[in-house]
């Protein structure tokens, strides 16, 4: 099992993104420069593939975003798409200093204009770390 940077086995990152078995999880915005380890752990956590196609709401997305993939806020309110009322978002975002890094003005900006807050951070690799957005309490159903 692969770690993070700061020695935090791969399972501790999973648990924290409170990734589990029966999870009904969204990915979106997969490219040749994810994290395939983070990747496989979470399929693991999950013990099925990711919904790609959702014929009903998911519980959790996983958005992969870079800066130079267009504008965040319209990618996150193409997110909720699918998303339960209760369900959240992972917004996987490069660290500062790695291509595609996003300004976190930015990532601040798009979760207001998408009705969205941000909950927390929780770095899962060397190159991406993972902002947890949810819906204002008053705005879950």
């Amino acid at each position: 099992m692969g770690t993070a940077p700061e020695s935090t086995p791969i399972s501790s990152i999973v648990a924290a993104l409170g990734i589990t078995q029966g999870q009904a999880v969204q990915e979106l915005g997969w490219d040749s420069d994810v994290d395939e380890g983070v990747r496989d752990a979470i399929l693991d956590a999950l013990g099925d593939d990711f919904v790609y196609d959702a014929i009903e709401a998911v519980d959790v997305v996983l958005l992969w975003w870079r800066d130079e993939d267009g504008d965040l806020g319209d990618g996150l309110v193409d997110a909720l798409t699918d998303l339960t009322g209760h369900g959240h978002i992972w917004l996987f975002t490069p660290k500062i200093g790695r291509d595609g890094y996003v300004d976190p003005a930015d990532l601040t900006e798009a979760a207001l204009t998408a009705g969205l807050a941000l909950a927390n951070t929780v770095s899962v690799s060397r190159e991406w770390e993972a902002h947890k957005l949810v819906r204002p309490k008053a705005g879950r159903r």
